[in-house]
């Protein structure tokens, strides 16, 4: 059943996600990969929609305004001051304990995410082509793994950051 559902959707699914992916800001492939795993959780869930190919289209624009939405919501992080860790001895030792605790956290998360997070946090700026190449994956697999990773980071750490 669900071989069947895959195949009849995949070409729809392949045709929705290139035409709302450019609008929100997402790789197509991306996209794709959240819809086909909001459809294994509907199927864990609840079972096969009864209407797949409705399903399968508000799925893609519920993805898209979701990627949108939270593509608006984000902000870069607070830098630390220019020149203040390299003279303050303070300084120094915060920032060496914040770098040690995101260490710390990333090799106790699951799977192949501490490779994942550790290339993407690597000195040598690697970029994503080099990354997939290293860790045996394709690059459109990247982002929604890189996704899930940092899901899992965010939840590791919100104990930490909540104490202080």
């Amino acid at each position: 059943m669900t071989d069947d559902l895959v195949t009849s959707l995949s070409p729809l699914l392949a045709a929705e996600a290139s035409a709302e992916a450019y609008a929100s800001g997402v790789e197509p492939g991306d996209l794709e990969q959240a819809v086909w795993l909001r459809l294994l959780e509907r199927l864990e869930a609840e079972g096969p929609p009864p209407d797949p190919h409705r399903w399968l289209r508000s799925a893609v624009r519920t993805e898209a305004r979701r990627t949108r939405r939270s593509a608006r919501r984000e902000r870069p992080y607070e830098r630390e001051p220019a020149g203040a860790a390299d003279h303050d001895p303070e300084q120094l030792a915060l920032t060496a304990a914040r770098h040690r605790a995101l260490r710390d956290a990333v090799r106790r998360l699951p799977g192949r995410c501490p490779r994942l997070l550790e290339a993407l946090l690597s000195p040598r700026d690697l970029t994503y082509r080099e990354i997939a190449g290293e860790l045996g994956i394709s690059q459109g697999n990247l982002g929604p793994e890189r996704s899930r990773c940092l899901g899992c980071l965010r939840r590791l750490l919100a104990p930490e950051v909540a104490a202080r």
